[in-house]
């Protein structure tokens, strides 16, 4: 009976032991995040934001909305889409349709100051319609109307020179205004 309550006991403290990383990990990844760019889009006819699921070298349709926020995330709290409500016709409602080109709604949100990077204030939201040429693709629209700073891989690390020096890949705990209570 000694010998198999050892056993039970030597096997219980084993276990103990392997899961303890896994657990300390989980516990991490929960306290963490990131802070990015993330795009958002809302088609034509529609005043909802969705994520997008591509980047920004895709085509866009005249009455379109484009969406960027500077956003924090983690494995427990999502993204969140620009504050201005995509509606194109409160944002281009004014500009006349043309032959040769299309308008795009664009909505740059710099985010909160919680997650803001030490040292750096966030910028007022920026809302235009954009006038660009038909063939014109999201990072087309962007550009003609912002500073783009991104890295190798295309990935939007500062718009406008904000955030300045870092692009999504440093791991911050999570804002303590944005933790559940």
């Amino acid at each position: 009976m000694k010998k198999i309550t050892l056993t039970a006991a030597l096997l219980a403290a084993l276990l103990s032991q392997s899961l303890i990383p896994i657990l300390t990990s989980s516990a991490n990844a929960a306290s963490s995040g990131w802070r990015y760019w993330g795009y958002y889009q809302a088609a034509k006819g529609t005043t909802k934001w969705k994520a997008a699921m591509t980047g920004p070298t895709v085509d866009i349709k005249d009455g379109a909305v484009e969406g960027w926020s500077f956003t924090f995330s983690s494995d427990d709290i999502p993204s969140t889409p620009p504050s201005v409500k995509a509606d194109f016709a409160t944002i281009c409602g004014k500009v006349k349709a043309q032959d040769g080109v299309k308008r795009i709604g664009l909505v740059i949100d710099f985010g909160n100051q919680s997650y803001a990077p030490k040292g750096q204030k966030v910028q007022k939201t920026i809302v235009r319609c954009v006038v660009t040429a038909n063939e014109s693709q999201g990072i087309d629209v962007l550009a003609q109307e912002l500073k783009v700073r991104q890295d190798k891989s295309g990935l939007i690390c500062g718009l406008n020179g904000y955030p300045v020096g870092e692009c999504g890949e440093k791991k911050i705990p999570i804002p303590t205004s944005m933790n559940k209570k």
